[in-house]
């Protein structure tokens, strides 16, 4: 009998930060659309708060993990979206430092690698945000990406379960 893929879907951020409550919106998006679509079997919508140690035990074993923030960019564009894939390289020194609030992404990569508990494969989405303030609710252009974004990572959650690692 083979084993079923898993998919973790993690979303990183606070949302007592305005922007940087992206990624649990997004997580909080595809478990209200999953009551009506489900998610393939075996994915995980698992919340984080960025800590590198937290974010490897969180997508260790996973066929495919993919992880959604918010992104600082300059100059930026409050609401654009980056699709950012580990290709088997090293992660990129601009993907490192993408994140909202110093996430050390790139770190949790390299030391995923070196500890040989990256998943299978792994996706980030970054979508530049404006505002990190203290307080709740995601600017216009940041909200406006919440279900689209939503969509997309479903659609690539149910690609992947139906065709594996072919793109």
């Amino acid at each position: 009998m083979s084993r079923a893929a898993r998919t973790a879907v993690i979303g990183v951020g606070n949302e007592y930060r305005h922007d940087d409550g992206l990624g649990p919106a997004v997580l909080t998006r595809l478990a209200r659309r999953a009551e009506q679509q489900p998610l393939p079997g075996g994915t995980d919508l698992l919340v984080c708060d960025g800590d590198p140690a937290r974010l490897i035990t969180l997508w260790e074993g996973a066929d495919l993990a993919v992880v959604v923030d918010a992104a600082h960019a300059h100059p930026g564009r409050p609401g654009r979206v980056h699709r950012l894939e580990l290709d088997g390289g090293p992660w990129s020194p601009a993907a490192a430092s993408t994140s909202s609030h110093g996430l050390g992404l790139g770190e949790a990569v390299e030391l995923a690698r070196v500890l040989d508990r990256l998943p299978g494969r792994l996706v980030v989405y970054a979508v530049e945000g404006t505002d990190t303030s203290p307080g709740t609710g995601l600017s216009a252009p940041v909200a406006a990406v919440v279900d689209p974004l939503a969509r997309r990572i479903a659609d690539e959650i149910a690609f992947h379960h139906r065709h594996g690692d072919r793109r």
